[in-house]
């Protein structure tokens, strides 16, 4: 096997360390009727552009279709600038700013990242960074449960994405918090039974979405009076780019702010990498896990950057640090840097407005449809919406006649219901296409 980089030397030092005298002996334990001693099934070996070739008639097998799916991960528009950017080499390879006296151009940009952010939610700081928004939701919940010290239950909406709940509820198991579901109707979360669960008391947390799973923009007023009277902390998860023309979690007076930035133009790529964001208040910055970096002068009286607070196992002692998920602080953050930056907050109104006429256009032509219409038609939704299939057809129907016209249609819910997402990237042709096809189902 001359790829393998071992030398019989280096082999020879390795058995002898363990105790063997050879390969063999070190899987002596394995049933030999389990071990594989035939040859394996390899294709021959082949030049650059065999494999090219190769690659090439593999690709040319898929099927792109045009994406009207959505629950959580969203087909927005890229600039061309900002692959171009990411792609130079000192920002393709840096990693970790260990050493800030030579890491200026990378700690800026996180700096940068931080400051959007915070602007974008409207909260006092940022982290930078976590790997989506499940995971950033689910170390919310764990500084919410620290900032309580002995509190030991939290609360979730039901309208929460539920891939999103599933790794919060992962995390509660082995944490041993008590994780309970506020319940909704017709789309929203029930305020009196929220109010209720509170009552009870011991809680160190809330989390809930906007807009929801279903596209539906809650009314949260008040929420955060409660759970503050309570001593819990309003967490609030929320798709990075509809906060540019929705109330903040900062203006509903929420604790922490987290989720996911995919929408803010990273493409889909078959779960990432994506970005989740965490933003607070200056009270809970130590709860924070990842990194934060911040602006100073030198001795020269220049402003340069630094690592202003690292709760990393690597830099403190392990009872003492947060969580370890940070290493999307590099190529991600950079990403969503540009991006905000080249969009700017006219063109991110622009970008949801976008998205909203689309969603309107179609929902109104599949209303005359007799196939699909809106679930929850008396909820304000934004770029996002749950569909109800009538009688006598299946979301499974519909997906397969999208297909057939090279769409995409959407998330099945439940039985009945069809989640449908609409962005700036979908054109009226598209938009059009996927009305007709639906009503050829009536025919």
């Amino acid at each position: 096997m001359n790829y393998l980089p071992h030398t019989p030397q280096d082999i020879s030092l390795m058995l002898e360390r363990c105790g063997v005298s050879s390969i063999d002996d070190l899987y002596a334990d394995i049933d030999p009727s389990l071990r594989f001693n035939g040859d394996y099934d390899l294709p021959e070996a082949m030049c650059e552009s065999e494999i090219r070739r190769f690659f090439s008639g593999l690709s040319a097998k898929n099927r792109t279709l045009t994406c009207f799916a959505g629950a959580g991960f969203y087909d927005h528009y890229t600039p061309a600038a900002i692959d171009s950017i990411l792609s130079r080499s000192e920002f393709l390879t840096a990693y970790t700013p260990y050493q800030p006296e030579i890491s200026q151009g990378t700690l800026q940009y996180i700096f940068e990242y931080q400051t959007l952010m915070t602007r974008l939610t409207g909260m006092e700081v940022s982290n930078a960074s976590m790997y989506d928004g499940a995971t950033a939701t689910a170390e919310a919940m764990l500084m919410a449960v620290s900032n309580s010290r002995r509190k030991r239950r939290v609360l979730i909406s039901a309208t929460v994405n539920p891939a999103v709940a599933a790794v919060v509820g992962t995390y509660a198991r082995w944490q041993n918090i008590a994780l309970e579901v506020i319940p909704e109707h017709r789309g929203a979360v029930m305020k009196e039974e929220f109010e209720a669960m509170m009552e009870a008391g011991d809680v160190a947390g809330v989390i809930v979405q906007t807009p929801n799973y279903y596209g539906i923009l809650e009314d949260y007023e008040g929420w955060a009076d409660i759970c503050h009277r309570h001593k819990a902390l309003l967490i609030m998860n929320a798709p990075a780019s509809a906060l540019a023309v929705i109330r903040t979690p900062g203006e509903w007076g929420a604790d922490i702010a987290c989720g996911d930035a995919q929408s803010l133009g990273m493409p889909l790529n078959y779960g990432g990498p994506y970005l989740g964001y965490i933003c607070t208040g200056k009270s809970l910055i130590r709860k924070m896990p990842g990194r934060i970096v911040g602006a100073t002068t030198d001795e020269n009286g220049e402003r340069v950057f630094v690592l202003t607070l690292q709760a990393r196992e690597q830099h403190i002692r392990r009872e003492k640090a947060t969580s370890n998920i940070c290493s999307n602080q590099g190529l991600m953050a950079l990403h969503t840097a540009v991006y905000l930056s080249l969009m700017g907050p006219e063109g991110m109104r622009r970008v949801n407005a976008l998205g909203a006429d689309g969603l309107r256009r179609l929902a109104d032509g599949l209303a005359d449809s007799g196939v699909m219409s809106l679930m929850y038609p008396e909820r304000p939704v934004l770029n996002e919406a749950l569909f109800k299939v009538a009688d006598g057809f299946t979301p499974q129907q519909i997906v397969d006649a999208c297909k057939a016209a090279g769409i995409l249609a959407g998330v099945t819910v439940g039985d009945d219901g069809l989640l449908v997402a609409v962005t700036e990237n979908r054109t009226l042709e598209e938009i059009d296409l996927y009305i007709s096809t639906v009503k050829s189902l009536k025919s």
